[in-house]
């Protein structure tokens, strides 16, 4: 194919043509970093081909149950091959968790009880998670149960506070949550590797606490996850990293047998755990899916460099920066305005597969305490594995952007929200 007929492409979807020019560019330089993460993506596709051949999967695990889900083979085979590739004990996979901040809050209510205190030794947690500890008042919230909350903060270089930590932890500290990802906060991404650190510390103070990890959008990025270092418990959503684009639902948690066991039992009923939930037909698109995360998450990483690598030549702060180590898909960009968030929002959902004649604005939701504009055009609702933008309107006014199925399509993404910002007088190349 010739050159002329690609950019012909991206030109009848509508990409200027100095918008291709500016960006070839910054492709052009990264090509080293992208064999890196193709590496990495290989030795995660070998670990799950493994632990889905040594359980001996076949057809007759995609068999659908319904009612009871008694005796679900496929289910029970998934939860094994999870198992397997986190290195855990044990695993609850399931379609009944719909989300990750739902599977947080099954893993904290299964494992806490009155008069327990949670630390978060990494600051503020997700902003959905507000509500379910009872930082912010809701009802049902763990606090309304008598389980406390503390919280050290990042030190301002984003290293952690060890001398705080070591005061916050008292008789009363059954779990300590670790939060990967950086949320809508500007601090960095964790590593495997430090949180790891982070954990041997905290067990050297108490032997006895839980470390969970809420491992959303971090999944396959490395060729270790958190329960190789440490991790009592890791928690997330199979609409992001781990379902591959093609779980439509599912949460999963991963960890001790113990720990796992009393997350079931409060995810269905007490007497009951793991023995019951059926999966109606979801095992194929969820074993399917996590055979495909290793490639698609890499696809999303790449993307993520791409997008700050052109976002920092634009001259807009960036974090990660276009250099740094990644250790999740997530791309945070400080726009200054709501306008240019805004505009970067519709450019993401313009260049979407799926409802790209949309216009995302911003509205005030569920969970939230601001308006919060979200661009996906998705399969699957609310799949931030697939191209995505989503942002807080208010200061900094930073956009934090991740997914795409395919790298192509993300690098896409990119040059549409570039196109839109350019489109709007916000910008100029």
């Amino acid at each position: 194919m010739e050159k002329t007929e690609l950019i012909d492409a991206y030109q009848s979807l509508g990409i200027d043509s100095k918008v291709i020019a500016f960006c070839e560019d910054i492709e052009r330089n990264l090509e080293e970093r992208f064999k890196a993460i193709d590496k990495v993506a290989e030795f995660n596709q070998m670990k799950v081909l493994k632990a889905m051949q040594d359980n001996r999967l076949s057809d007759v695990h995609f068999a659908a149950t319904t009612g009871y889900g008694y005796n679900d083979m496929g289910r029970d085979t998934l939860e094994k091959v999870y198992a397997d590739v986190f290195h855990t004990e044990d695993a609850l996979v399931r379609p009944q968790l719909i989300s990750g901040t739902h599977a947080l809050t099954v893993a904290l209510s299964g494992n806490l009880r009155p008069g327990d205190e949670i630390l978060s030794p990494v600051g503020k947690p997700y902003d959905t998670l507000e509500g379910v500890i009872g930082i912010t008042p809701a009802k049902g919230s763990l606090a309304e149960y008598g389980i406390t909350y503390s919280q050290v903060d990042l030190l301002p270089d984003g290293s952690f506070d060890w001398d705080g930590i070591k005061a916050a932890i008292n008789e009363k500290t059954k779990l300590i949550t670790i939060q990967r990802s950086k949320g809508y906060a500007s601090r960095p991404t964790l590593s495997v590797k430090r949180i790891g650190e982070l954990i041997r510390f905290v067990k050297q103070l108490k032997p006895e606490v839980i470390c969970m990890v809420d491992n959303c959008y971090g999944e396959f990025v490395d060729s270790m996850e958190p329960t190789q270092v440490g991790a009592d418990l890791c928690v997330g959503s199979l609409i992001k990293n781990p379902g591959g684009g093609l779980a439509p639902i599912g949460g999963y948690i991963v960890g001790k047998s113990e720990y796992v066991e009393n997350a079931a039992y409060r995810l269905t009923a007490p007497g009951l755990g793991k023995e019951v939930g059926a999966t109606l037909g979801l095992n194929a698109p969820l074993f399917q899916g996590l055979f495909l995360a290793p490639q698609v998450v890499s696809g999303a990483l790449k993307g993520a460099i791409f997008a700050a690598n052109i976002y920092e030549k634009l001259g807009y702060s960036v974090i990660p920066n276009g250099n740094e180590e990644r250790y999740d898909i997530i791309q945070a960009v400080t726009l200054n305005s709501a306008e240019a968030v805004i505009a970067f929002c519709k450019g993401i959902q313009a260049a979407a597969p799926v409802d790209s004649y949309v216009s995302p604005e911003p509205w005030a939701m569920p969970g939230y305490n601001c308006d919060i504009i979200m661009a996906a055009g998705a399969f699957v609702q609310g799949s931030s594995i697939e191209l995505s933008a989503d942002a807080p309107i208010k200061p900094p006014y930073t956009v934090f952007f991740q997914g795409g199925l395919t790298w192509h399509h993300a690098k896409f993404g990119i040059l549409k929200s570039v196109q839109k910002l350019l489109e709007t007088g916000i910008l100029k190349l």
